[in-house]
């Protein structure tokens, strides 16, 4: 779609300080950091981010001036005013579902890279940042490393959801972690939101954040490298790449990848397990829809059901797949503010019908980001999570208390 006159009519969306709920934390400063602090393009990234909701959408029809684009050496007139991401979209290029190979735009917050181009000579992401008069624009992006933002490495006691329990001491390392930014869901109470939403920090390539794990795996001797987040799968290419360059550096070591589960498939697991990764943990969150919407911030219901349904799929893909090769683990999100005891029993029975040895871990949600008010679950409330998910046969049931983690046998960690 060419447009041809200078002006035209918009109804637009914009983000306004609620200056009422704003509490001045700067987050919007450091971590979630505006690209284009002059002009609001509606790409809504502050909106998610911000920790006291201290932002409103506004819509309002404006008088829109058109500039001049370059777009593989066509040139194209858009619209002033809105992010890159939405002028390509207006001249038909099309962004991919997300987790798919090739250009998607999955987290829109800034912190994956999943959705970046070349402009003006420079790789950037098409959803944060302005359309500018004159800017020059390549979507052949195949010999350009790719990018994401990533915290970290530092070493781990315990690990995530999957790290397998045998391994875990409580005194030595168990992994060299990584946490990347960006993520699918709108997590009210993420627990790594500062992660999640940073889409102001350096990014890496594949192969630097392989080295800068190596590293750390070699000074502290982990058995095992964790990618975790935000949402590590958002940016397919980059951690495909990501893996091989780690198993490349680490031919022996344990490969763990800590993903909500929501958009793998089982050709993206298949391609993984290839890389190199040996040790996968999917995080259904809950046994019941209506939890998982309460948890995961997702409100339309059809994206949720299908967020929630292929993640206990890909979790049955691989257990039947992989169970020999890979060792894999599932994560719930307790806390008595969405689920009750009878939910986590039926969470005990949907496991146990797949694999009554998985391992199970079970998070005893903190109050954090915009959910501040919940309290804590106690370690009574977490023992007894563990009692009835053992009761429904489970094998090697994990929970996370405030004193530490408890495993089989109530060991703790």
């Amino acid at each position: 779609m060419k447009l041809t006159n200078s002006w035209a009519r918009l109804r637009r969306r914009r983000v306004i300080v609620d200056e009422k709920r704003c509490v001045e934390c700067d987050f919007c400063k450091t971590v979630n950091v505006c690209r284009s602090p002059d002009q609001c393009i509606g790409c809504l990234s502050c909106f998610y981010a911000c920790p006291y909701e201290a932002r409103m959408i506004i819509e309002e029809e404006v008088e829109e001036r058109l500039i001049k684009i370059t777009v593989d050496g066509v040139e194209y007139n858009v619209p002033d005013g809105i992010s890159v991401k939405e002028a390509l979209q207006r001249i038909g290029v099309e962004f991919k579902p997300p987790g798919s190979r090739g250009l998607t735009a999955p987290c829109n917050l800034g912190g994956c890279w999943a959705c970046a181009v070349l402009i003006n000579g420079e790789l950037e992401r098409t959803c944060i940042n302005p359309v500018r008069d004159g800017m020059k624009i390549s979507l052949n992006i195949d010999e350009v490393e790719p990018l994401r933002i990533v915290h970290g490495p530092e070493p781990h006691r315990v690990g995530g959801k999957a790290t397998p329990w045998f391994e875990v001491d409580g005194y030595g390392y168990v992994e060299s972690a990584i946490w990347v930014a960006g993520c699918n869901l709108r997590c009210p109470q993420c627990q790594n939101y500062h992660v999640t939403y940073d889409n102001s920090g350096k990014p890496l390539t594949p192969r630097e954040a392989a080295e800068r794990l190596t590293e750390c795996r070699s000074i502290y001797n982990t058995p095992g490298i964790a990618v975790s987040g935000g949402e590590p799968t958002l940016n397919r290419r980059w951690l495909i790449e990501l893996f091989r360059n780690l198993r490349e550096m680490n031919p022996k070591t344990r490969l763990h990848l800590d993903s909500n589960g929501t958009i793998l498939t089982e050709d993206y697991v298949d391609e993984l397990v290839e890389a190199g990764c040996n040790n996968i943990g999917v995080e259904p969150k809950a046994g019941r829809l209506d939890t998982y919407m309460t948890i995961t911030g997702i409100n339309d219901r059809s994206l949720a059901e299908k967020y929630f349904t292929n993640s206990w799929k890909i979790l049955e893909y691989l257990v039947e797949r992989y169970s020999d090769k890979v060792y894999i683990g599932a994560g719930f999100a307790y806390n008595s503010e969405w689920m009750s005891f009878e939910e986590v029993a039926e969470i005990g029975d949907k496991v146990a019908a797949i694999d009554p040895r998985l391992q199970v871990t079970v998070l005893d949600y903190f109050p954090t980001f915009r959910r501040r008010y919940i309290k804590r679950p106690s370690v009574d409330e977490m023992l007894k999570v563990k009692k009835i998910l053992e009761e429904r046969g489970l094998k090697t049931v994990i929970v996370q208390t405030r004193t530490g983690h408890i495993g089989p046998g109530n060991r703790s960690a």
